[in-house]
């Protein structure tokens, strides 16, 4: 199963489900929504039927890409690297991370997350598009989503006061360099001789207005010829431990409902955390953004904008905090 804001049904048929012949591969949209097809696929009478549907659904999204593609021309790969991002990497110092390597947050306090919620995915989970909290003004829907969200508030307080859910969280922060003008090399330690990986990047190859430049987020970290020493951040975080005990509890009693809500609670506690730990990394691990200042609305609005942007240049647009950069 594919899931996430870092990737579509469209990427997942052109770009994944081609590669395993032999499995079957499945975009969902949300969290949420992942035992349902874990179910179909599980299922002796279901399964043939989902995954051949699936399938040909797939087919026809790599029709519609193809042709779109051939609409729509693109630059050479060799000619787009050289209308890279241009930055002036010799008047701008990348700040030092506080520590370098990974730390492990263990049973993390679950009352720190509630504020960074996101609620509007939330609601989509639940099958009612409406943006929080406007949604509760829906002429439709309204009264619907209001008695929802109460319910859910009333199941996380009890979750969070009796601690029915845990929260970890592993994350790490390594000295870095681009190299071969799309990749980013990650080392173990500030000698920089042990590579321990390379993060391969994909740079833009559409046809840009205005001489703009072909952005690869590799072009955000100093290149190693720079002699500039540059970091990046990757982070995994879970706020799910727990979660299969308090289903089957609930599922004992023929509650499907407050099953279904635990589950939508803790995929927006985990993205909450998420969030939580990209503020802390900007203003105290990492600390490039020691001084900010942002209400919880401009919060979530930053995990979409989640790495730390070149000098003179505005953060990359393409880049989602849920892909586990920072």
């Amino acid at each position: 199963m594919i899931g996430g804001a870092t990737t579509s049904k469209a990427h997942t048929a052109v770009k994944i489900e081609p590669q395993y012949h032999n499995d079957t591969v499945i975009y969902v949209a949300d969290a949420s929504r992942a035992v349902g097809v874990a179910s179909a696929l599980v299922s002796k009478d279901n399964k043939a039927a989902f995954t051949a549907k699936t399938k040909a659904e797939y087919v026809e999204v790599r029709e519609r890409s193809a042709n779109r593609t051939l609409k729509k021309p693109l630059v050479p790969l060799q000619i787009a690297r050289k209308n890279k991002l241009q930055t002036d990497w010799k008047s701008y110092q990348p700040p030092r991370p506080t520590f370098i390597g990974t730390r492990v947050l263990e049973n993390y306090p679950l009352e720190k997350l509630v504020d960074a919620i996101d609620w509007t995915p939330f609601f989509i989970s639940w099958e009612l598009a409406g943006k929080y909290p406007r949604i509760f003004d829906d002429a439709v829907i309204g009264n619907e989503a209001r008695e929802l969200f109460d319910n859910a508030q009333a199941l996380l307080k009890t979750i969070v006061d009796q601690k029915l859910l845990r929260a970890n969280a592993v994350f790490g922060l390594w000295p870095a360099a681009q190299i071969n003008d799309d990749d980013i090399a990650v080392f173990a330690d500030e000698a920089r001789t042990q590579q321990i990986a390379v993060l391969h990047q994909l740079r833009q190859q559409q046809v840009k207005p205005d001489a703009l430049p072909q952005l690869c987020l590799a072009d955000y970290v100093a290149p190693l010829e720079s002699g500039i020493n540059d970091y990046v951040g990757a982070f995994a975080v879970t706020t799910g431990i727990g979660v299969d005990e308090l289903v089957a509890g609930f599922q004992a009693k023929h509650d499907d409902y407050n099953a279904i809500m635990v589950k939508a609670l803790a995929d927006r506690l985990a993205e909450a955390f998420a969030e939580h730990l990209h503020l802390r990394v900007r203003k105290e691990f990492w600390g490039y953004a020691a001084a900010e200042s942002l209400d919880n609305d401009a919060l979530i609005r930053e995990q979409y904008r989640g790495i730390r942007p070149a000098p003179g240049y505005p953060a990359c647009p393409d880049h989602s905090e849920k892909s586990h950069a920072v």
